[in-house]
């Protein structure tokens, strides 16, 4: 059992960069700044947590199917990041939390 997006944006405090289906769902998280490993390890309906801002990311968000990419540390998307997620349709979060912290919180919010 997940959470919708929105509720997660809601709670967590998100902040919107790139909107698009706000409505998936969210099961979990997967924490890398190694495309690959992303590529080898992430399963769908998990949320993508990375420092990494580049156009890549999208790619990557596509293929394996991700409901969203969160930027931590209050990092926003490059602009050409920004409109090639716009293009795919990949929603792409910010917070000002830390990695650790945005895991932590989203754990206990899926376990509860």
């Amino acid at each position: 059992m997940g959470l919708a997006l929105t509720e997660l944006i809601d709670k967590l405090g998100f902040e919107i960069k790139v909107g698009g289906d706000l409505n998936k769902i969210v099961e979990g998280c997967y924490i890398s700044d190694l495309l690959s490993d992303v590529m080898a390890r992430s399963n769908e309906h998990e949320l993508w947590i990375t420092l990494q801002t580049h156009p890549n990311i999208v790619a990557v968000s596509v293929i394996k199917g991700l409901p969203a990419i969160v930027l931590s540390n209050g990092r926003s998307p490059e602009p050409a990041t920004a409109a090639k997620a716009a293009e795919e349709h990949v929603v792409i979060l910010s917070s000002s939390k830390t990695t650790f912290e945005i895991a932590g919180l989203l754990y206990n919010l899926l376990k509860s």
